[in-house]
Order: C-alpha cells, then structure tokens, then sequence
C-alpha cells in the first residue's frame, strides 16, 4: 500500500516513519513536514537515518499530487478536517491521529476546542480507532479517529466496569501523568529543561480537551487532571470509581483478565503499572484494587504516549481495517532499563 503520512516532522509523525518502514505491507511514498519541508528526513530525525537516507520532507500540498492509497494524518488540531473531505473524494483512506474526528457532536468542538468543525458531516462515518473497544466497527473503515493518549488509557482502564454497571458513572476522577513528548515538539517556556527538571505540574484543571473524549468514550461524567512529570515519554493514569455493586480486588482484576483475554497488547498485572514498563512497544499494563472500606474502585493504566497512545494505536486500528494480522509490525515488548 501507498502510504502518506502528513505531519512527519512532529513527534507522532516520526514514530510512524518509524513503525511504516518496518511494515511489510506498507511503502512511505511522501512524508510532509510544513515547517521542515526541503530537510531530510535523516537530518531531522537522525534515529530514522538507516531507514530514511535521502527521503526529503515534503510541503503538505504535496500529497494533493501523490497517488496514495492510506494517508495517516499527525497534525495540530484543526488542520487534518480541512484536508480529509478532499482526500476521502480521492478515495483514500484516512486514519487521523489529531482530535478533529474523535467527537461525535460537532457542537463540542467549538465548546472544547474554541472553533465551529468544518466537516461535521463525517464525524458520523468517522470510526473510533481503539481496537480493543471497537474491533468490529473498524474492519472496512475509511476514516479512523485515533483516541488520544489519555482517553486511551483511561478508557481501557475504566471501560470494563463501567460497561457491566460495576461502577456509579458520576464522580468519576482520573488523574494522570505524561512524558514531555505528549506536549508535541514546539517549543515553549513550559518545556525548558531549567522549569521541568526535577519537577511535575497539573495543567488543564478543569477544562482539559479530552475530558469530552473520555468521557464519550466510557459514558461517565469525569474529573479528568493531567501531569505532566520530567520523563521524555510514557504515561500513568489512576482512575477512581465508586463501586455500585460488591466488588472486590481478586474481582477487578479476574474482570480485566476475562475481558482483554484475547487482546495481545494488554497486560493486566498483579502489581501496579509504572510509568516506564511499556515505553518502547504498544503494550498497555492495566490493574485494580477496590478499597472495601471506603467503596471506591482504583485502576491504573500506563502506556507509551507516541506508540498506544499515537502511531502504534494508528497502526494497530489500520492493522484491524484492513483484515491483517492486528500485531503486525508494532513492537510487543518494552524497553529496559
């Protein structure tokens, strides 16, 4: 397949030129990179080097005069809904790794997000790409909405209890925390190393914009507070729950085993998920307690925030679409130390 992957130059995007070039199936025929185009790829992004040699960065534009069959779309938000209608017309498949196609009501964007969408006919036809959750309604897809990296983990994480009425679905909390990466590669004060070393800040109290996302995807009203800690990549979320039901620890954790038996990126564990054991493959490490004496439910979930929690989602949900092997070409171990 003829693959494009428009907003190469950015964190996600140079992870999927990672991941493409090691799919058997897949041959990268344009890479764009607005800002970076006329660079090669290699210069940029030096790890890609043995895979990307002269492969130059090209204007977005470019993939207008590109015979493609699958465009994978890494931009800020905003820009992928102006350039999907065009591409779907050509007939080629779009899976999206930005947030404009993961809501269902278009009036959340502007509420969410600060601007009216301006495709809002497709968010019907737009597929959620969390395959653990939506394996059957991604087989043929020709728009994928990659979940973010919060709403992924947090949803697997909850999803279970919340579909089985396990849980109450108000008063759901979820605090997380993310490696700077999951900031994207643009610059900012808040990134410098002097501000971040050594240290760990809350940001988008109260209206964080995956609060929605999150809250779609498992059907609870949630309190959703992310971290961002000193750690180039990875992520940790801990969600609280009431229970509405008798529930125990041996129960939560028998519940994620049942449900994700046949899902070979999940692993529930016995003990607590760091933030550091999936970095490097598509994993996400899961477990539970319930506190009997207080009645609240805790789940925790960690993931790589650019492999789960991005490119490797975006793969795996393709994987699915197109009936190949779901594991194909995404890596299923960590790396240590």
């Amino acid at each position: 397949m003829r693959i494009a992957i428009i907003g190469g130059s950015g964190y996600a995007g140079a992870e999927l030129l990672r991941l493409c070039a090691q799919h058997p199936d897949m041959d990268v025929v344009v890479a764009t990179g607005e800002t970076s185009a006329g660079r090669r790829i290699a210069d940029h992004v030096p790890a890609l080097a043995a895979l990307y040699r002269d492969t130059v960065f090209a204007p977005t534009s470019a993939v207008d005069e590109t015979d493609v069959d699958v465009a994978f779309v890494a931009l800020p938000h905003g820009q992928s809904q102006r350039l999907v209608p065009g591409l779907l017309e050509r007939g080629v498949q779009v899976v999206d790794l930005g947030a404009d196609f993961r809501l269902a009501r278009a009036s959340l964007y502007p509420e969410w997000y600060g601007d009216e969408h301006s495709a809002p006919a497709l968010l019907a036809e737009a597929v959620y790409g969390l395959v653990e959750r939506h394996r059957a309604d991604l087989v043929g897809a020709r728009l994928i909405a990659v979940p973010g990296c919060y709403p992924t983990a947090s949803a697997l994480a909850l999803g279970p209890f919340l579909d089985r009425g396990l849980v109450e679905r108000q008063g759901v909390v979820i605090n997380a925390l993310s490696g700077v990466s999951g900031a994207g590669r643009a610059a900012s004060d808040r990134l410098h190393f002097g501000r971040l070393e050594g240290s760990a800040e809350a940001y988008g109290l109260l209206r964080h914009r995956h609060t929605p996302e999150i809250e779609q995807e498992i059907g609870a009203e949630v309190l959703f507070t992310p971290h961002l800690v000193a750690a180039s990549r990875g992520l940790l979320v801990t969600a609280y729950a009431r229970t509405s039901t008798v529930l125990s620890s041996d129960g939560a954790l028998t519940l994620l085993r049942e449900v994700y038996a046949h899902d070979p990126f999940i692993v529930v564990c016995d003990e607590p998920p760091t933030l550091k054991d999936p970095v490097g493959s598509n994993l996400c490490f899961i477990s539970a307690r319930v506190d009997e004496r207080t009645g609240w439910l805790v789940v925790l979930s960690s993931l790589d925030n650019l492999i789960k929690g991005a490119a490797g989602q975006a793969i795996q949900a393709w994987n699915v679409a197109t009936g190949r092997v779901e594991t194909l070409a995404l890596p299923m171990s960590g790396v240590t130390p």
